[in-house]
């Protein structure tokens, strides 16, 4: 069993640079407004080369889910749940539910972003809107 490894390109560099300033932000294209994820050369709406990097709002909803109960890497213990999240902006992300679970169906359910520090590292994950502070109080929302 290993660590996980954060895979870094050219194109997504910036994106983990903004998660680390606790400011998740994607690319949008600059012609026709198109959020994209995964970060890229050109739009996949209209094959624009022009984009800039804006932070998003923070606010997502679930669409799917699904608890690993197995061990794959020494960062992650199970019981683990995964989250495809559907950012208000439009694109789907995939992240970590931390904190209270929701009451019944997650699908649906409305979240935002937070920030928390594993190892070296910045990483994002979710919580629900209705959630009061995370445990340890260290976790920061997205503005």
């Amino acid at each position: 069993m290993g660590l996980s490894q954060r895979v870094l390109t050219l194109y997504d560099q910036p994106m983990w640079d903004s998660i680390e300033q606790q400011r998740f932000a994607l690319q949008h294209c600059d012609d026709c407004a198109t959020v994209r994820y995964p970060p890229g050369p050109i739009c996949p709406h209209c094959l624009s080369l022009a984009a800039s990097w804006k932070p998003l709002s923070g606010r997502a909803t679930i669409l799917s889910w699904v608890v690993f109960h197995r061990q794959y890497f020494d960062d992650f213990p199970p019981p683990y749940n995964s989250v495809a999240v559907q950012i208000a902006e439009g694109p789907i992300v995939v992240s970590n539910l931390i904190g209270d679970e929701p009451d019944g169906s997650w699908i649906g359910a409305e979240v935002e972003f937070v920030y928390r520090r594993q190892g070296e590292r910045m990483q994002h994950a979710v919580r629900l809107l209705r959630s009061g502070p995370v445990a340890g109080g260290s976790d920061q929302t997205a503005p």
